[in-house]
């Protein structure tokens, strides 16, 4: 069930109403799309924003590399002008990392638009798909799942299935209450191997497995994550688009109902730039990313590429191979549809512990895109999408390598005194502040196209930053270790009452962080190496490396003496000795319902994102 209180129903429609189709049976039809800019009253101020903000940043760039601004050390010693020339890379670098990611955002804010909805052709062929892992999703949720599928309308035959990873005997149980289809790959060998398409105890290899097993009953198969349930109109605003003959898969907006948690909330806040306004963007390209959450697919075109792909983020994965790939019926790259309609509401994570871990496989899963095939991508991708991929993908490693490089230039300044650069600190915080103003300007001026029916009206989402800040660490960690080629093995994340509890250990990656940078302040403060704003960027790394954790400590610190509280307040022994005794039990008391347990409680509450 959905949450109460929020409106699903507007945001479900964010697209606009239902139309009919241009082109009509004759095959004519091609998905049509407004700009979000045609909406904006204020259009001079938004492109004056999107234009200052990249090129206020680029002149922060080159006024910190300019040649005559280089440390030069007369008869300074070997090593220290080695790692002179190791800092100014490192901030050329970080700036130019900056440069990227603000024309991202300007660029995204410029071409990003809507699909115009269409009423979807009768009579196809729809699968609609959910999967269940035993013991890591509970059995509430998934009833909750289904039981949203079978109230989704489609004018057309429509099989519900719920792909099992355990032949389960309570699963099969309820699909048949609920007249779902039941399918398993349990015990069959070929559909379970230790790598490639049919991997076991992973989601594409439960896919590919149906595939190869039902794939040709169908047109098309739409899917959700257990954890998510879909809203009855699911099929009909998706469905419509695939009366073009180059379009793949359409994709949704992931949000998380159980949003009574500060986790969770953060967690979906910082989601805002990439389905309010990245994927948005990918509909000028015809291109969107693969989002595994919510989607329907064209059963052709996957096949075409062999299934899902073998990777621990396989939406993104197969996304990109189909967007290289050609529709043999037209010779026309396959292409892809976002909708900002919220068609299905998801669970966040609801620990530091959960989220930390979602943020690592996401983060992950891209490195291994860009490693295995994104260098593919230009022989066979059309140039602008090319482009808007690379936009996209570099997110996640230029956080990691910014976060690495700004700890690295405060260390060998804090300790051994290096410096790349020699700016004027009153021009260098007159730059660095205004470019900074218009980054975070065009970041809230983009706010008012959130599609989260969660957030309040008018949030300026500095939780989202916040959280993106915080995530940093993670993503550095993530890549050393795709670097290295360590194994990363796809790891469901736990729903409901299974969250994961944080402990100190959770937070592992931000304290040794912590402390090389609390070693770095003390000993500048020894070695006499103080300039303000290297000691400035020091302790912001240290705030955003303890801050996890503080919010941690203080959260168990307000439990423990909540706890307390209640246990002063709760009679003595004295009082429970002076209480009458209860009356025996009748039948009719022995009958009476008993406290709701964790399963129905889940099965009671919206159910979300993995």
């Amino acid at each position: 069930m959905r949450p109460e209180g929020y409106d699903y129903d507007t945001h479900s429609t964010l697209a606009g109403p239902l139309t009919e189709p241009a082109g009509g049976k004759g095959g004519g039809y091609r998905v049509q799309y407004t700009k979000l800019l045609s909406r904006e009253p204020h259009r001079i101020r938004a492109v004056l924003l999107m234009t200052l903000a990249p090129v206020l940043t680029g002149l922060l760039l080159v006024y910190l590399v300019w040649p005559s601004h280089w440390t030069q050390r007369e008869g300074g010693e070997r090593w220290l002008v080695g790692l002179d020339v190791t800092m100014l890379v490192a901030i050329g670098l970080i700036e130019l990392f900056m440069v990227v990611n603000v024309v991202s955002i300007a660029h995204a804010t410029l071409v990003a638009r809507d699909p115009i909805p269409v009423t979807p052709e009768p009579g196809t062929r729809v699968a609609f798909l959910t999967t269940y892992v035993p013991g890591k999703e509970p059995l509430g949720m998934v009833r909750a799942t289904l039981e949203g599928a079978t109230r989704i309308r489609h004018r057309g035959p429509l099989d519900i299935w719920l792909l099992d990873e355990g032949d389960d005997g309570a699963v099969k149980a309820l699909c048949a209450e609920l007249g779902v289809r039941h399918f398993t790959r349990n015990g069959v060998p070929e559909w379970n191997r230790e790598t490639g398409v049919h991997k076991a105890r992973t989601k594409h290899g439960n896919y590919n497995a149906w595939l190869a097993m039902h794939g040709g009953d169908y047109d098309f198969f739409a899917s959700v994550d257990t954890d998510h349930v879909p809203l009855p109109n699911f099929l009909e605003r998706m469905m419509g688009y695939f009366r073009d003959p180059d379009v793949a898969f359409v994709v949704g907006p992931q949000v998380y109902g159980n949003y009574d948690t500060p986790v969770t909330k953060a967690a979906e806040s910082q989601q805002f730039l990439f389905h309010a306004l990245i994927q948005r963007a990918g509909n000028a390209y015809r291109a969107p990313m693969f989002v595994g959450t919510n989607n329907a697919v064209r059963i052709a075109a996957v096949k075409q590429v062999g299934g899902l792909c073998d990777s621990i983020t396989e939406d993104m994965a197969t996304g990109f191979e189909l967007h290289r790939t050609r529709n043999p019926r037209t010779g026309r790259h396959w292409r892809s549809v976002y909708t900002p309609d919220v068609l299905a509401v998801g669970e966040g994570p609801a620990s530091w512990t959960d989220f930390f871990t979602q943020q690592l496989r996401w983060s992950r899963g891209t490195y291994e895109t860009v490693l295995k095939q994104y260098w593919r991508a230009p022989f066979r991708m059309p140039p602008g999408r090319f482009f808007n991929y690379s936009l996209m993908l570099v997110y996640y490693p230029m956080t990691a390598v910014n976060w690495t490089l700004g700890i690295l230039s405060c260390f060998l300044f804090l300790v051994f005194g290096a410096s790349g650069t020699q700016v004027a600190a009153s021009i260098w915080l007159m730059l660095y502040s205004d470019a900074a103003a218009l980054q975070v300007g065009l970041y809230l001026w983009n706010r008012r196209h959130n599609v989260s029916p969660h957030e309040p009206e008018g949030s300026g989402g500095l939780a989202g930053m916040a959280m993106s800040a915080l995530s940093a660490p993670i993503y550095a960690k993530s890549l050393g270790a795709a670097v290295l080629r360590r194994p990363c093995k796809f790891v469901v994340t736990p729903k409901g009452d299974d969250a994961s509890p944080d402990r100190l250990l959770t937070f592992r990656v931000h304290l040794s962080w912590a402390t090389l940078l609390v070693v770095s302040l003390a000993a500048s403060l020894l070695l006499g190496h103080t300039h303000a704003a290297m000691r400035t960027w020091a302790v912001l790394a240290l705030v955003i490396s303890l801050a996890p954790v503080s919010i941690w400590a203080f959260g168990e610190f307000r439990a423990r003496r909540a706890g307390a509280t209640v246990a002063e307040a709760a009679p003595g022994p004295e009082l429970v000795k002076a209480a009458p005794p209860a009356p025996e039990a009748t039948p009719t008391t022995q009958a009476a319902p008993a406290a709701p347990t964790a399963t129905t409680r889940v099965s009671s509450a919206p159910s979300g994102g993995s």
